[in-house]
């Protein structure tokens, strides 16, 4: 029983790796093509933006 439970979490851990794999090679060449990085992708490159602005002092207050 135990050595089931084992075989199908090394099953079930093997797809996350390929899948977590597959799509970070999506997002490095969908960026390659169109030249917005993945965190712009997935809806987060405002938050990318402030902090990149606030690194450079570009804004006049940070948090």
């Amino acid at each position: 029983m135990q050595q089931r439970h084992l075989d199908q979490l090394r099953r079930a851990e093997r797809f996350n790796g390929r899948a977590a794999m597959l799509g970070l090679v999506i997002g490095v060449v969908v960026e390659g093509l169109t030249g917005f990085g993945i965190a712009h992708q997935i809806g987060l490159g405002a938050l990318v933006d402030g902090y990149a602005a606030c690194r450079t002092n570009l804004l006049p207050f940070c948090f």
